[in-house]
């Protein structure tokens, strides 16, 4: 069956990933948790919009007695906080389960980042595609490159002629005196 022309939704199981990537590990021990989230949630704000992807960060409720919530960061990405007591995998598995079951939805491709092998297993029954942690930051870091290099080819592009590089007064007298050679 052809895909839909619904945006590709990527669902992240947000500890698993914190726990994954070294640069995150870090900071966590650095900086605490929160700092962890934020650069998580930073890294995938950009990956998200440039790669025209609705994503969703879940997180556990961590021990904590509170109750679910989300947060929409942007319009490419949101952040939901489980239930305590519920697992940021059974929200995903869940959440599978409904798109799946959802007609209009029913060809969204999903795709949930996690290296959780368990978790993994259950999601392909729903038909998602697997992204461990590791090729999460991969893709990240891939997008992110790809981007840099755009914007500098663009500079580069603006600056490729000297009447670019030239102060504003200098490129006036320059159109200046063209005007006046016509």
């Amino acid at each position: 069956m052809p895909r839909s022309r619904l945006p590709s939704v990527l669902l992240v199981d947000g500890y698993n990933v914190i726990g994954a990537w070294s640069s995150l590990q870090q900071t966590r021990v650095r900086d605490g948790l929160e700092a962890s989230r934020q650069a998580l949630i930073e890294a995938l704000v950009n990956y998200s919009a440039l790669e025209a992807l609705e994503t969703y960060i879940i997180f556990d409720a961590q021990y904590q007695d509170t109750r679910s919530y989300s947060e929409v960061i942007t319009q490419n990405l949101s952040i939901y906080y489980t239930d305590f007591g519920q697992t940021a995998d059974t929200y995903i598995e869940k959440f599978c389960a409904s798109l799946r079951h959802d007609v209009s939805k029913s060809g969204q491709r999903v795709i949930v980042a996690t290296s959780d092998r368990t978790q993994q297993l259950m999601v392909v029954g729903y038909g998602a595609e697997l992204m461990s942690a590791q090729q999460l930051f991969d893709a990240v870091e891939s997008t992110t490159l790809r981007s840099q290099r755009q914007q500098r080819s663009k500079k580069q592009s603006a600056s490729r002629f000297l009447f670019n590089s030239l102060d504003p007064k200098a490129q006036e007298r320059l159109a200046e005196w063209r005007r006046g050679l016509k």
